[in-house]
């Protein structure tokens, strides 16, 4: 694949980015972040070769950078990463994009979820933005093959239902969210 664009990054360049927006690591620290028990890795795993890909990929693209190095624990020097200026402001305007497709949801979305949670980033702006991209596409694979089509199609059944449980994890997490605040707010506000 040849991608000639800066903000063409694959999934685990942006997740590897996002892991070191939130500060310098090596990257073993970074691939231990996609492991099954890591805080990335809890939603989307990345193999430790394709980490150090992605973390190459970066590099050359100058969104990330050397920055120093390390001793090993079993010897050797580790190479400390961060994440540069322009690593930095992509990684925040992706942050803020919703997913084009439902599909996406499972894995870009919930990366991104994460991501920003890391980096402090408030999630409210991708969700609201998210939720309005799925309306009209809700409401498309209702009128296409939602409960009144007789006979039920079961893919177009599936569409839609799946869609509307979409809206539902958007909604849930955007009415916590609003909760959080009223009760962090002062009061007399």
């Amino acid at each position: 694949m040849v991608r000639t664009r800066a903000d063409e990054l694959l999934l685990g360049e942006w997740a590897c980015l996002g892991v070191l927006a939130r500060g310098p690591a090596h990257g073993y620290d970074v691939a231990s972040r996609f492991a099954p028990e890591g805080v990335v890795g809890r939603v989307w795993s990345l193999s430790r070769p394709l980490t150090y890909r992605a973390l190459d990929q970066l590099t050359q693209r100058g969104l990330v950078q050397q920055i120093g190095e390390e001793r090993g624990r079993a010897g050797g020097n580790r190479t400390i990463l961060a994440a540069t200026g322009p690593g930095h402001s992509l990684l925040l305007w992706w942050l803020q994009q919703p997913v084009p497709h439902f599909r996406e949801v499972r894995n870009e979305l919930l990366v991104k979820l994460v991501l920003c949670d890391l980096a402090g980033v408030d999630t409210v702006p991708l969700l609201e933005a998210q939720r309005a991209h799925f309306v009209p596409m809700v409401e498309a694979l209702r009128v296409a093959g939602g409960p009144r089509r007789r006979p039920v199609d079961p893919v177009a059944a599936w569409r839609y239902e799946s869609s509307r449980a979409v809206l539902r994890f958007i909604d849930r997490v955007l009415f916590e969210h609003a909760a959080r605040a009223d009760q962090t707010s002062p009061v007399g506000d």
